[in-house]
């Protein structure tokens, strides 16, 4: 499923929202290109002889086919035009993108061949927008060959060909029949460098190329030998909190914490590792939230005695009172399970009910330094018993609205 981002990813602009505009809150789905498949920069439109003009604001058949027919030709100029024609064409239509599928194998030869930059950023970016939100093509592309070229352009010295090479490889990566193929290939060592080492833009999407990768084990183990969790958490710290790549970077630290100690002792030495993960639980989307919940929970339930102080340190309170009452379904149940190891107490329970929320919320507030920290987390108490009693009232007059009879 193709998700829209809330990045500013190099797959972008499309010029219809509808090409883009899909929910960011569902949960274990893959990221597409984030935008709907096109980029900001703009490439200079290459003038050529009338035998190769076609007509630019038509996609009638007997276009397409001149276009095909150029992009299939021995003329480099040709190419390049045909190729930036399709670029254009497949922005916002589905019905272009699967007419222009017979050029993905002349599109991909373009990548292979020692030609001018410009070649190369015109074809990965008709390949790129043939791609989004479909699948034949994603599959298409990876089959005829085109891994090996993208690979060499995510070391580019070249920012723009690393950044088209790393949304590219986003958008392939959301097909479930290219996973594997890609993570076999060697590309997850080279996507982490581009996290450690890339623009801001390489790395964003690098990030979400990664997460798409890692809902299949055998990627998840070749993610985790890499020791990626340093350079994640410092695009975390660098990234708006609400944004995908927010989302993205708090998935796999969740993962990443289910792996081992040497994970979950990294990302408390690391220094404002744990103060991130709490920004992102309360300012982030409300699916970087039931991640960024699920890595304290996970980090607490694996050694209390280690983990409750770091975490409790850093002021996580108010915002797991708020996912307690606004976040989804399994926020709030594992905000309730993670304030329940959060206090004092060490006597087990195994859920919260909603009416001892309140002296759990008074066993921490006694151990929080600071009379600020303690204010706060009294008012997010107060509202959230006001928003619980709203809740309540509704749905007694909706309970009471259907027993009146006509």
């Amino acid at each position: 499923m193709d998700l829209a981002g809330e990045t500013n990813s190099l797959a972008s602009t499309l010029a219809s929202s509808s090409s883009s505009s899909v929910s960011s809150i569902e949960t274990n789905h893959d990221c597409d290109s984030p935008r709907g498949g096109d980029v900001d920069h703009e490439l200079l439109h290459t003038a050529v002889s009338a035998s190769v003009s076609v007509s630019v604001s038509s996609s009638s058949s007997a276009s397409i086919q001149r276009i095909l027919t150029l992009i299939r030709s021995e003329d480099p100029d040709s190419r390049l035009f045909a190729a930036r024609e399709i670029r254009r064409l497949t922005k916002t239509s589905h019905r272009c993108r699967r007419h222009f599928s017979q050029a993905v194998e002349p599109l991909v030869s373009m990548l292979r061949f020692d030609s001018p930059k410009s070649y190369h950023e015109a074809a990965l970016l008709a390949l790129l927008n043939l791609a989004v939100k479909d699948e034949k093509n994603k599959v298409s592309i990876i089959e005829a060959g085109a891994l090996e070229p993208i690979m060499k352009f995510l070391q580019s010295t070249s920012p723009t060909l690393q950044e088209y090479a790393s949304a590219s490889l986003l958008t392939l990566s959301a097909s479930a029949n290219n996973k594997p193929i890609i993570g076999a290939n060697g590309v997850i060592p080279l996507l982490v460098k581009v996290i450690k080492h890339g623009s801001p833009q390489a790395k964003a999407d690098a990030v979400m190329a990664l997460s798409n990768l890692s809902t299949l084990s055998n990627n998840l183990s070749m993610i985790l030998a890499t020791k990626p969790l340093s350079p994640i958490l410092s695009l975390l710290k660098s990234c708006k909190k609400s944004s995908k790549t927010s989302e993205k970077c708090c998935s796999l630290i969740e993962s990443l914490m289910v792996s081992g100690e040497e994970a979950r002792t990294g990302i408390v030495s690391d220094e404002g590792g744990v103060f991130a993960v709490v920004e992102v639980l309360e300012n982030g989307s409300l699916q970087a939230r039931e991640h960024a919940v699920g890595v304290l929970l996970t980090l607490c339930q694996s050694d209390r005695s280690k983990y409750r102080e770091p975490i409790l340190r850093e002021g996580v309170i108010p915002g797991l009172l708020e996912l307690t009452v606004q976040g989804t379904s399994k926020s709030r149940t594992k905000a309730q399970r993670l304030l329940c190891l959060l206090r004092d107490s060490e006597s087990p329970r195994s859920e919260v009910q909603p009416d001892t929320i309140e002296n759990i919320v008074s066993s921490l507030i006694s151990h929080i330094d600071g009379d600020d920290q303690s204010g706060k987390a009294k008012k997010m108490l107060a509202e959230m018993v006001q928003v619980s009693m709203e809740k309540s009232l509704r749905h007694l007059q909706e309970r009471a609205s259907t027993l009146v009879r006509p």
